[in-house]
């Protein structure tokens, strides 16, 4: 879908963000640097575009391959930043780019604060959240490159580098196991598990990935594949084999409320594990609901899903109420998720963090960027997240 002229006269909403004492940590005052930024630095972009990015992924991923788009904009003062759009309609995606790519250029001057305010204003809502996810991590890049920070830094300088989990596909026992066995090798030590579609294949596949990785920690990720009848049927099943998940993620529909809390409840108290909510987990107001009514234990923040700066909204929210978090994302390359990990790493506040899909990609067509060692990324780039493509070569 692509913006209308209705989108483009929309006022745009204020940015909010928790002035909780606790919400950056230890790392506060690099934390409000970037908040401060948002009132002072003057955005002037003199060239902005995006561009398809397609990229084949590995046959084990059971997906053909990534067909997103690259968001490219440049500030007046030569630096550039980059970011990502996942899409399911690339074409939809492309048009809506160009829209808000436009606007960028016609809003010299402007406070950050302001232009990021204009951009949500014209993509609002979780329809849009990708393709405004995109330009907000390119718009903060280039403004990073400018003033010679990297991200880590920017959003708060807690850390400098993550430790990601991988995850297994719904594949044959067999398969996994192969699976399994390579990724203990490289190092990972959590796994994530995407299960949900039949419950006697998954409690296999679980077993047969036991044996061969028998110290790995599980994430289960029912892509709310389950009820919450069978969601706790596997809880029982993994309990009787003296195996219990670090989490068990989405684990009924985004919109069976009353089965997410249960089964939260029966969870945490009988099984001592923590149910997060990804896909119930779209807004700001999805968070309130789930804090009020406390259907869950973690959310799981993508930026591609509540785009940048809401976000950042959340993960406030999230702290603020005892929430846990994780950061997670959709099939993207090391540009969006050098750009989340840099903001995991800075932040310093995810207990859980799955950024592998880039590990699942059968070419990596972004130079620069963090460094990659097993399970760890290191983020050692001076300014931004250090990401960047061949724009010419790009489509």
């Amino acid at each position: 879908m692509v913006p209308s002229a209705a989108f483009l006269s929309l006022q745009p909403p204020p940015l909010r963000f928790s002035k909780s004492p606790t919400a950056c940590m230890a790392a506060a005052p690099a934390c409000l640097g970037f908040k401060n930024l948002l009132e002072t630095y003057a955005v002037s972009v003199q060239r902005a575009e995006g561009r398809a990015l397609n990229v084949p992924l590995l046959a084990s991923a059971r997906l053909d391959g990534v067909e997103n788009v690259a968001v490219r904009v440049e500030l007046r003062n030569g630096c550039v930043g980059w970011g990502e759009s996942p899409a399911e309609d690339q074409a939809a995606a492309l048009a809506a780019v160009a829209v808000a790519c436009r606007a960028l250029l016609e809003s010299p001057g402007k406070s950050l604060a302001i232009v990021l305010a204009e951009i949500g204003g014209m993509l609002p809502g979780h329809s849009f959240a990708s393709v405004r996810a995109g330009i907000e991590m390119a718009l903060i890049d280039a403004v990073a490159n400018s003033i010679g920070v990297p991200l880590w830094r920017l959003f708060g300088g807690f850390s400098n580098a993550i430790t990601t989990d991988i995850t297994i596909p719904i594949v044959s026992p067999t398969e996994a196991a192969e699976l399994a066995s390579k990724y203990r090798v490289q190092g990972f030590k959590h796994l994530k598990l995407k299960v949900g579609k039949n419950l006697s294949a998954d409690i296999e596949v679980l077993k047969a990935i036991r044996t061969v990785h028998p110290d790995c920690l599980f994430i289960l990720d029912a892509n709310e594949g389950y009820s919450s009848e069978e969601a706790i049927q596997v809880l029982q099943k993994l309990h009787e084999m003296e195996v219990t998940p670090i989490l068990f993620e989405q684990p009924v529909h985004r919109d069976d409320w009353k089965g997410l809390g249960h089964v939260s409840r029966v969870a945490r108290t009988k099984y001592g594990v923590s149910v997060a909510a990804d896909e119930s987990c779209r807004s700001l107001d999805d968070v309130k609901k789930i804090v009020k009514e406390d259907l869950a234990h973690v959310v799981n923040i993508k930026l591609a899903k509540m785009g940048v700066i809401g976000a950042l909204e959340i993960i406030d929210l999230a702290r603020d109420s005892g929430l846990d978090l994780m950061i997670g994302g959709m099939v993207e390359t090391r540009l969006a998720m050098g750009f989340a990990g840099h903001l995991a790493a800075g932040l310093g506040c995810f207990k859980f963090i799955d950024l592998d899909t880039p590990l699942l990609l059968a070419e990596d067509p972004v130079l620069g960027g963090y460094e990659v060692c097993g399970p760890v990324y290191k983020f050692t780039n001076t300014r931004g997240h250090g990401g960047f493509l061949h724009w010419d070569n790009i489509c």
